[in-house]
């Protein structure tokens, strides 16, 4: 037996007024006399009824929600991120529409969207990719989204949108002249996409800190990866065949990183006694296996803290207004356990 959910018109019905009274009502407007809202009252109560927030909201044309769209909801990263958004949005009575893209494009658009249609306040994006072909009609349909916008780790090109960012290039520039210190001359990277910033970012602060260290930069050493896990495992299995392997490895990402530690772990390859190694972003389910690897991180929660933070302050405004936009670079640490070291 299926019950049907109590409605406005039941309630207008059972109290003898007009559903656009029920509605004032509920919507506590001061337009209806004291004796009907009692009525009312009475009715609702009487037949149990709980308001729609969603129907409510729609009533009003707004809704206390955000949309938070990421490219990997199985990156730890992310997870951190959402939590400190989290901590925001609980105390300000603010719901959170979360979208997983998968890192695709065309999902990413879609889901943007959906959340315009869904009527939120603001967005928090970690945008997919930033390349020239793809931006151009990514900025349109952000720009007529008509609510704030915060970027959160991943830039897009040419746009004057909030963000919260890391300095990618010292993190990474730390991370090889540490290696370089340790007596590593053969150094490879496991990029991210060229597409994003961070991609980029960290293969500039690989090049950088060689250059300025005076070891000429080889392509052989350079891969290209998709900060997926599956890109990082065979990435490693192409630099553990080659002929003149590195030393050393940094991978740009912690999803690459699970992905290289497979490898190395498949091909008997000790850390560091015969391939030294660094990640970017920690790896929880490392340290609770007691496996010390050295890694460049960063405070992600806080990241997600600071963009909601932000985009509170652009609702709290009643404005739209990029001629002031913030932009927030926090610094990365590097956290040095051993697995950096080279044998003598």
């Amino acid at each position: 037996m299926i019950i049907a959910p109590i409605t406005i018109s039941d309630i207008a019905k059972k109290s003898k007024v007009s559903v656009a009274t029920v509605s004032r009502v509920l919507n506590d407007s001061d337009k209806v006399k004291e004796q009907t809202k009692e009525k009312v009252l009475k009715a609702i109560n009487e037949l149990n009824y709980a308001p729609s927030d969603i129907a409510r909201s729609l009533s009003r044309n707004i809704t206390n929600t955000i949309g938070v769209v990421v490219p990997d909801i199985n990156n730890p990263f992310f997870g951190q991120v959402i939590k400190g958004i989290s901590s925001v949005t609980d105390k300000n009575d603010l719901y959170m529409l979360l979208c997983d893209t998968d890192e695709n494009e065309e999902k990413e658009m879609k889901f943007i969207e959906m959340l315009k249609r869904q009527r939120i306040r603001g967005l928090i994006i970690t945008p997919t990719a930033d390349n020239d072909k793809f931006n151009a009609k990514y900025l349109s349909i952000l720009e007529n989204l008509n609510v704030p916008v915060v970027l959160l780790d991943r830039d897009v090109k040419y746009s004057k949108f909030d963000g919260v960012f890391l300095d990618s290039i010292s993190g990474t520039y730390d991370a090889i002249e540490c290696f370089i210190k340790e007596g590593h001359r053969k150094i490879a990277i496991i990029s991210g996409p060229l597409s994003s910033k961070p991609g980029r970012d960290r293969l500039r602060g690989y090049k950088k800190a060689l250059t300025m260290n005076g070891i000429e930069i080889d392509d052989r050493y350079i891969f290209y990866g998709d900060f997926r896990l599956e890109s990082g495992y065979e990435l490693s299995q192409e630099i553990l065949k080659m002929e003149d392997p590195p030393t050393a490895i940094f991978v740009s990402n912690n999803m690459m990183n699970l992905g290289c530690i497979k490898a190395l772990t498949e091909a008997n390859v000790r850390i560091p006694e015969d391939m030294a190694l660094i990640g970017f972003d920690e790896i929880e389910l490392l340290n609770i296996m007691n496996m010390d690897i050295s890694v460049v991180s960063r405070p992600t929660a806080q990241m997600g803290e600071v963009a909601m933070k932000i985009l509170l302050d652009r609702l709290n405004e009643q404005k739209i207004d990029n001629q002031d936009t913030k932009r927030i670079i926090l610094l990365p640490t590097l956290i040095l356990r051993g697995s950096e070291k080279k044998e003598k």
